[in-house]
């Protein structure tokens, strides 16, 4: 039988918190989702002056990102290069902000964000996995 990592709620903590840290260090207001590797929530915050909208764009990310295994920015640059199906898939949000988190070639969950610019936003989550894979 397999066994591999799951996250806990001190990971979710530990990615929201560098989350934060990079949004704030931008004056951003954003919205940020943590999601098992199924797509179900673990963790969410939502930052004062981020809109309602946000909430559930960055949740939607999060979801596209751990059902695919892909960031959600690669569905995006797929409907971009004309694969317009791709917005027919089901469970998939494709505007970038939403990334995988890979541990031991395992994704055991998804982090997605929403409140500025989507390269923005991914940057914001990249910064809460790098935070949790540093240790």
């Amino acid at each position: 039988m397999k066994t591999r990592p799951e996250l806990v709620l001190a990971d979710c903590e530990r990615i929201a918190a560098a989350a934060v840290v990079e949004a704030g260090r931008n004056q951003w207001k954003v919205v940020i989702a943590t999601v098992d590797d199924g797509g179900h929530l673990l963790h969410f915050l939502r930052m004062d002056g981020a809109t309602p909208a946000n909430a559930a764009i960055a949740l939607d990310k999060a979801r596209t990102a751990a059902l695919s295994r892909r960031s959600s920015g690669t569905w995006e640059e797929r409907v971009k290069a004309g694969r317009v199906s791709m917005l027919k898939m089901p469970g998939i949000l494709p505007v970038q902000g939403g990334l995988p988190i890979i541990v031991d070639g395992t994704c055991v969950g998804a982090v997605g964000v929403s409140g500025v610019q989507s390269h923005e936003d991914e940057q914001i989550a990249q910064a809460g996995i790098d935070a949790l894979l540093a240790g």
